[in-house]
């Protein structure tokens, strides 16, 4: 069989690192289940889609299950603006993240993995089905994978709609399920009742690519890199205003001055960490880490010099949510109309600063009363930039306000 895969010259501590097709399938059927759970806890390995939710945790509760049916899902559905670190992996590295599948079938006793594939990547559809094809030539996928008796399992590609709100792993389920994507009251939660109300496994693209390595390395490996609360390396998805705009493999806890340097973003003013749901970190704050315990991301990393405006990034990032928001939820759903309408007041020059705070507070209720991660995310850019900008937002002589307030 042969397992070798052309490589892109990317180079990396973990997910860029050399791997053989098939290797990690073959290194979990050696030390089965138990052990692989093991290592998946020793690793500390946690959701890379941004939440940062203990992946053993996940496939321990799943494994424990007595249900005769459950199911392993790859979120793969990549919509948060400025995050394109899934599709180099699906693209460039299939062999990770599809041998990852393979993996965490094996070890919740799942028969049945499905990839969310976000609508917009139809177009490497194709490439993907010839892939895992191959795989079940190579009996990686199938009857008795690689000769281990009553070892069945293959994969299924299911196309999102394009919606942002199914990147939420309930909503995700709902789409999967032929219905509109919107979140699920929880609990229950996906590891209880799931997808077909089966016990459910969802990971995001880059937590699966990282079982392998951990597998054939170690747990102990892979925690040599990161933090003790944030462990192994990170896919940064980097673009704006720097020379060289690309996904980058770096440890956890590596310093937002220390990207800047390496992608070319020295002058910049200010730094989206984390997409248009995340915070916009000021020049004064470059110091800060990468990390979940201080400034953390799913991967989205937007970069902007002097010559942004930061009330024009802002007006963009809330015209994004207005847009995507489901509407099933009050405060999402009138919360973020309000906070546009708030920035529209700044341009126009119609506003006090009582009125300002009040639209802080707003947003600050939206992150603790939303139903799904849309509403609780969306007002981190509102708030973080016009505290962090206050100046160049309010062109601050006074406050800048219809009575110099």
């Amino acid at each position: 069989m042969d397992i070798s895969i052309n490589k892109s010259p990317r180079q990396g501590a973990v997910l860029f690192s050399p791997y053989l097709r098939g290797e990690g399938i073959q290194k979990a059927l050696e030390i089965g289940r138990e052990n692989i759970l093991f290592e998946i806890r020793e690793s500390k390995l946690k959701g890379r889609g941004g939440a940062g939710f203990p992946t053993a945790t996940k496939w321990m509760l799943v494994a424990a299950s007595v249900a005769k049916e459950k199911f392993i899902v790859c979120n793969a559905d990549e919509g948060e603006p400025g995050t394109f670190k899934d599709r180099v992996l699906l693209l460039e590295y299939p062999e990770l993240v599809f041998d990852g599948i393979v993996i965490a079938g094996y070890t919740i006793g799942a028969k049945e993995g499905i990839i969310y594939l976000r609508g917009e990547y139809e177009y490497m559809l194709q490439s993907l089905e010839d892939y895992l094809s191959k795989m079940r030539e190579d009996n990686l996928l199938g009857n008795s994978i690689l000769g281990q008796e009553g070892f069945d399992f293959d994969i299924s590609i299911r196309l999102g709609s394009g919606a942002y709100v199914c990147g939420e792993e309930t909503a995700l389920i709902e789409s999967l399920e032929g219905n509109r994507g919107e979140a699920r009251n929880r609990p229950p939660y996906p590891v209880n009742t799931g997808y077909m109300n089966r016990p459910t496994v969802v990971n995001n693209v880059e937590t699966l690519a990282s079982v392998p390595h951990i597998l054939l390395k170690g747990g102990e490996w892979f925690k040599k890199y990161g933090t003790d609360k944030s462990t192994g390396s990170k896919l940064f998805s980097v673009s704006g205003d720097c020379t060289r705009p690309g996904v980058y493999e770096l440890p956890w806890g590596t310093k937002i001055s220390e990207l800047l340097e390496i992608v070319g973003g020295e002058n910049a003013k200010a730094v989206q960490v984390g997409g248009a749901s995340g915070s916009c970190i000021p020049r004064s704050q470059f110091d800060r880490t990468l990390a979940y315990e201080d400034a953390a991301t799913g991967g989205s990393i937007i970069i902007f010099d002097k010559n942004r405006s930061m009330l024009k990034v802002l007006k963009n990032f809330m015209e994004f949510f207005v847009e995507e928001s489901c509407g099933q939820c009050t405060p999402c759903r009138i919360g973020n109309v309000k906070l546009l309408e708030g920035i529209k007041d700044i341009e126009r020059r119609n506003y006090t600063f009582s009125y300002i705070n009040k639209l802080k507070d707003l947003g600050r209720t939206m992150q603790v009363a939303s139903k799904c991660g849309l509403g609780q995310s969306s007002p981190n850019a509102f708030i973080s930039i016009l505290e962090n900008f206050k100046e160049e937002i309010f062109n601050y002589n006074g406050f800048g306000g219809t009575n110099g307030k």
